[in-house]
């Protein structure tokens, strides 16, 4: 009698696991959405959209805060900007989200190590990346016109010449954007490390993964919107950008020590 017991204890408490890993992941998605969701509303809000029922639900679709794109024949059409406190706010929001997820769809045992990997994601893979690209797309856009008049451009109208200008115009912008993004994911990784060790005195070596340059998209949003002309190319770019910024949030809500 006694071992059937067990036995069936044994069971249920499998039965409960299995159930925990299967809702972890999808749990802490949806909240990581929302904690993203909840912060680019209050960005849209204050900077000017409205976010009543009645409003939006006679706006089209395509005129919507988060899908609105920018028009060179409507320049003076607003749309939102995603600048370093936008980011910061919305990566902030997705690991606030994805904690609540961890917390509500895993174990309590695995919630401190949801808490370490929440300070890495916002310092190793948001404020470090951010502050690297912000402060290369400050320093362009200072010496731009400079750097421009550097670029070797070719006479005549051919289409040759015509994509070779062009692309000599974008060159400085997006090395800066790529050589600035790599400094900031590398720097960002040891900062991740030294944590590690120094704070939670845990001996662990965060090597680059594939789910680390997710959350960069951000930055290369950034870099293009402070870096290149306005256009339709660059605010796409900027509209993606709180999709990517779920990231931070899943790998924290997720994360169990090894």
């Amino acid at each position: 009698m006694a071992i059937h017991q067990i036995t069936s204890f044994n069971g249920y408490n499998s039965n409960q696991k299995q159930n925990r890993d299967k809702y972890l992941k999808p749990g802490v998605i949806l909240t990581s959405a929302m904690g993203v969701g909840t912060a680019l509303a209050c960005i849209a809000k204050k900077q000017g959209f409205s976010l009543n029922p009645s409003v939006i639900k006679h706006t089209s679709v395509k005129d919507w805060a988060i899908f609105r794109l920018f028009d060179k024949n409507r320049p003076g059409r607003k749309t939102i900007e995603l600048e370093e406190k936008e980011i910061i706010s919305m990566a902030s929001a997705s690991v606030a989200g994805g904690l609540v997820g961890g917390a509500i769809f895993d174990d309590k045992k695995h919630f401190k190590s949801k808490l370490r990997e929440s300070v890495n994601q916002i310092l190793g893979n948001v404020l470090v990346p951010v502050a690297c690209v912000g402060g290369a797309s400050r320093l362009y856009k200072a010496h731009k016109e400079k750097l421009l008049s550097l670029m070797p451009q070719l006479k005549g109208t051919g289409s040759f010449a015509k994509n070779f200008n062009k692309v000599m115009k974008v060159l400085p912008g997006s090395v800066a954007t790529i050589v600035s993004l790599g400094v900031g994911i590398i720097a960002g990784n040891k900062v991740s490390n030294f944590i590690n060790e120094k704070m939670f005195h845990k001996k662990v070596e965060r090597n680059i993964k594939g789910s680390d340059f997710a959350p960069h998209v951000d930055d290369l949003g950034m870099a293009v919107s402070l870096m290149a002309d306005k256009s339709k190319g660059a605010s796409f770019i900027q509209r993606i950008v709180p999709l990517f910024l779920c990231v931070p949030g899943i790998e924290a809500g997720t994360h169990r020590d090894k």
